[in-house]
């Protein structure tokens, strides 16, 4: 059922008109955390810690800063990270672009950082069926080998699944199932599809992320579903430094901006904002097992 389009665009509308001057925005009165930030990517090198710190203003407790996608060794970068800020958590996995680079010293690299403390899931993870930079079935191959490091390690599973075809999503959800054997947690990352797969997804014991492309005016649905999901399943994120939302398509992004996805979710949903940002923050703290702030 395609959404009332006045009610959703004066909701986005509002949203983005009050946060366009954010780097200059007064401590936040919600707090919020970003489930899946590329902090540690080449696009933040000059100015890091200005991105941290505009974050922290602007309610972010805590972010997670995703290790794989950016090269293999953007993972050891969000370690150290990691440990520097206590705020900062890390993932470490294999990206699907990089699936066709993994050998035998990038495993053995890979279990270790998956041994450091300050490593909170294995991921980003999956299948990408968009761009093909692996083959479909390498992707398939090293997709299950990092499930199961996840399911020896007891660690939560960030998620990264594209393409234009259904399969793509079903497939990562048939070697979820298969190789998790109902024993892991994690979460479809910058989530996308429709809401009868994220039902499903979510009877498998994975929780849905939404991220700037929920702010999006052409949204394609989406907001019907994050409307129809229960929300204690619900996670948002920047996906920084990609998926700037509405009022800021086209520049970088930034984990101080995840409080306009989680806005727009509140609009989408008729709930208050405090609501969605406690109910966001409190899932992604339970599914990553983080100490509280």
């Amino acid at each position: 059922m395609p959404l009332n389009p006045p009610d959703i665009q004066v909701s986005v509308s509002q949203s983005v008109t009050t946060s366009l001057t954010i780097e200059a925005r007064a401590l936040s009165a919600e707090v919020w955390l970003d489930s899946h930030c590329h902090i540690t990517a080449d696009a933040f090198a000059e100015d890091r810690q200005e991105v941290l710190e505009r974050a922290r203003e602007a309610g972010v407790e805590s972010l997670i800063a995703v290790g794989s996608g950016y090269g293999p060794e953007n993972n050891e970068r969000a370690i150290r990270l990691a440990e520097e800020d206590p705020r900062v958590f890390a993932t470490v996995g294999v990206h699907p672009h990089e699936a066709d680079a993994l050998d035998d010293a990038g495993r053995a690299l890979l279990q270790g950082w998956l041994a450091h403390p300050r490593t909170v899931a294995v991921g980003e993870c999956g299948l990408d069926y968009h761009y093909m930079h692996s083959t479909r079935e390498l992707q398939r191959e090293v997709f299950a080998e990092q499930l199961c490091l996840a399911r020896d390690r007891q660690l939560p599973v960030s998620i990264h699944t594209r393409g234009q075809e259904p399969n793509a999503y079903r497939e990562a959800l048939d070697l979820w199932e298969s190789e998790g054997r109902g024993e892991l947690q994690g979460v479809l990352h910058c989530y996308t599809g429709d809401l009868e797969f994220a039902r499903r997804a979510i009877r498998a014991g994975l929780f849905i992320s939404f991220s700037g492309v929920l702010t999006f005016k052409r949204d394609r649905g989406l907001r019907e579903v994050a409307r129809a999901l229960p929300l204690d399943r619900l996670l948002v994120e920047t996906d920084a430094p990609l998926l700037a939302p509405e009022g800021f398509r086209g520049r970088r992004n930034e984990p101080a901006r995840v409080h306009l996805v989680g806005e727009v979710l509140a609009a989408t949903r008729d709930a208050p904002v405090e609501e969605i940002a406690e109910a966001t923050t409190r899932n992604a703290r339970a599914l990553f097992r983080l100490p509280q702030a």
